[in-house]
C-alpha cells in the first residue's frame, strides 16, 4: 500500500512539474492568472467553507487551548515538515543553511522533545522556509499560472508540486492512518487558529480580496526565491509589503 501512495505521489509531482513547465514557456498573461474565473469560483468557495466552518471551529479551540500549548503544537508540525526544508536547502547549493538546518532538525527533534520545543533558536539556529517551488524558481522556473486550490488557497503551477515533495518528507505520510488523521485534523485547526488575525487584515486592505490575495501570494513567493532581495517592480497594482506578515496569504 504504502509503495502504491509514493508512486502515485511521484506521478503527481512529476506531472504538475512538467505542466508547471509548458505553462512557463507560454505566453504571459500580465496577471499571470488565464483562469481567473475559475479561481474566483474556487476563492469564493474556500472563503464560504472558512467563514461558516474552518474559523468557527478555530475560535472555539483558541478559547479552549492555552497559548502555550498552541506554541508548542505549531512547533512540533513545523519541526515535522523542516525535512523539507532541508532537502531543498541541499537542491539549491545552500551547502551551508543545509548544514545549520539540519542541526535545527536534530536539536529541536532531541533536545526540543519530538519538536514541542524550539531550543534551536536560542542556541542561534534561525529558522528558514525553502521549498520545491522555491527550488524551482531558483533553477530558473516560471512562475507559470496563478492556481487557487480547494481548501489549500493561492498556489500556482510552479509550486503545487511542493505539495507532493513536502507530503513524502513528512513522517506522519509513513505512520499508521489511525494517527495520522487525527494529527493532521489538529494540525489544520491549529494552523487555522494562528491565522485567525490575518482574515480581518486581508478584509480591511483591500476592496477586492481576491486580488490582493493574488498579488500578495505572488510577491512573497518572489520575495522567497529571491532569499528577501527580489527585483523592484514599480508597476505591481498591489505593493504589498513582502517583508511584513505573510500570514494573510494563508486566509482565503
Amino acid at each position: 500500500m504504502r509503495h502504491m501512495r509514493t508512486t502515485a505521489l511521484m506521478l503527481a509531482l512529476a506531472g504538475v512539474a512538467l505542466l508547471s513547465g509548458c505553462a512557463s514557456n507560454g505566453a504571459k498573461n500580465d496577471n499571470n492568472d488565464p483562469y481567473e474565473s475559475v479561481n474566483r469560483k474556487m476563492y469564493n468557495f474556500n472563503d464560504v467553507l472558512d467563514k461558516n466552518f474552518f474559523q468557527p471551529v478555530a475560535r472555539g479551540y483558541v478559547k479552549v487551548t492555552p497559548d502555550p500549548v498552541r506554541s508548542g503544537v505549531t512547533n512540533f508540525f513545523d519541526n515535522l515538515g523542516y525535512l523539507n526544508v532541508i532537502t531543498n536547502d541541499l537542491l539549491q547549493g545552500k551547502m551551508k543553511q543545509t548544514a545549520l538546518d539540519s542541526s535545527r532538525f536534530v536539536v529541536n527533534s532531541t533536545v526540543g522533545i519530538g519538536g514541542l520545543f524550539d531550543p534551536a533558536t536560542g542556541f542561534g539556529l534561525a529558522s528558514h522556509d525553502e521549498d520545491l517551488g522555491q527550488t524551482f524558481g531558483v533553477w530558473g522556473a516560471g512562475e507559470g499560472a496563478y492556481l487557487v486550490l480547494p481548501l489549500l488557497g493561492p498556489n500556482s503551477f510552479r509550486d503545487a508540486p511542493n505539495l507532493a515533495s513536502s507530503m513524502l518528507l513528512n513522517p506522519l505520510t509513513w505512520i499508521n492512518s489511525v494517527v495520522t488523521i487525527p494529527l493532521g485534523v489538529l494540525n489544520a485547526v491549529n494552523t487555522r487558529a494562528n491565522l485567525l488575525e490575518a482574515t480581518n487584515i486581508r478584509d480591511q486592505a483591500a476592496l477586492d480580496p481576491y486580488t490582493f490575495v493574488r498579488e500578495a501570494y505572488r510577491q512573497q513567493r518572489e520575495f522567497k526565491i529571491y532569499d528577501g532581495n527580489p527585483p523592484a517592480d514599480e508597476n505591481d497594482e498591489y505593493n504589498v509589503d513582502a517583508k511584513g506578515d505573510q500570514s494573510v496569504l494563508k486566509i482565503y
